[in-house]
């Protein structure tokens, strides 16, 4: 009996995956290079180099330094369509010489497209992205996202992030991030939020904080 071949060259060689890029307004990234707002997008001067140049710059899956990011209010959020193999990856963000654009608008909605499509059920750490889960349940935003959990919930931001969880769960955000945590006051019968700011008070990044029975932050070893 001949044994099946279960592997696809073509399909494994089509894999598309989903790459952030941020423009100005106008469509248009530092170096003048006019984006479309919809379709087939190409780099003109290709080179396969793992350096900065010679191609179509973004973030794979939405994550990696969202320093290098377009943060204007008017700014538009792109969501492009990639041959995997064709992605060239650089420090924390990857390059590629053509791609179809298939979102442009908003933050929000880019960021959502991203995590509603991320592959095997792994929620990537996307950069500027609203995360928001319910009670135990679990949020992670990238860089200067906003991640919020309910009761008993995990919530994770990176650099200049903010992290929110319900009464006894946790936060974590990276550099310059913000932790806050609800937690029932008993003597006014209502729910407060204690905060704290990473780099202030002791305050790591990339370190899970709870509150302690006094409402202080404490490390969860």
């Amino acid at each position: 009996m001949t044994k099946k071949n279960t592997k696809n060259p073509k399909r494994s060689a089509s894999k598309r995956v989903l790459v952030l890029r941020t423009c100005a307004a106008v469509m248009t990234s530092k170096n003048g290079f006019k984006w479309p707002e919809k379709g087939a997008v190409k780099c003109h001067d290709w080179l396969p180099t793992a350096e900065c140049g010679n191609g179509l710059h973004g973030f794979l899956w939405g994550e990696g330094d969202g320093g290098l990011a377009n943060w204007a209010a008017d700014a538009k959020w792109l969501v492009v369509s990639v041959l995997e193999k064709e992605i060239v990856h650089i420090d924390r963000k990857v390059k590629f010489p053509r791609g179809n654009v298939v979102f442009c608008g908003g933050r929000k909605s880019a960021t959502d497209y991203i995590a509603a499509r991320a592959p095997g059920g792994r929620t990537p750490a996307i950069i500027g992205h609203f995360a928001v889960s319910g009670d135990c349940g679990t949020s992670t935003s990238g860089y200067g996202g906003t991640s919020t959990s309910g009761y008993g919930g995990t919530s994770t931001s990176g650099d200049r992030g903010t992290s929110t969880s319900g009464d006894y769960g946790t936060s974590t955000s990276g550099d310059r991030g913000t932790l806050m945590i609800k937690y029932w006051d008993s003597k006014s019968s209502r729910y407060r939020t204690a905060t704290a700011y990473v780099g202030e008070n002791g305050i790591k990044a990339n370190v899970k904080y709870r509150l302690d029975a006094s409402h202080q932050f404490v490390e969860v070893k």
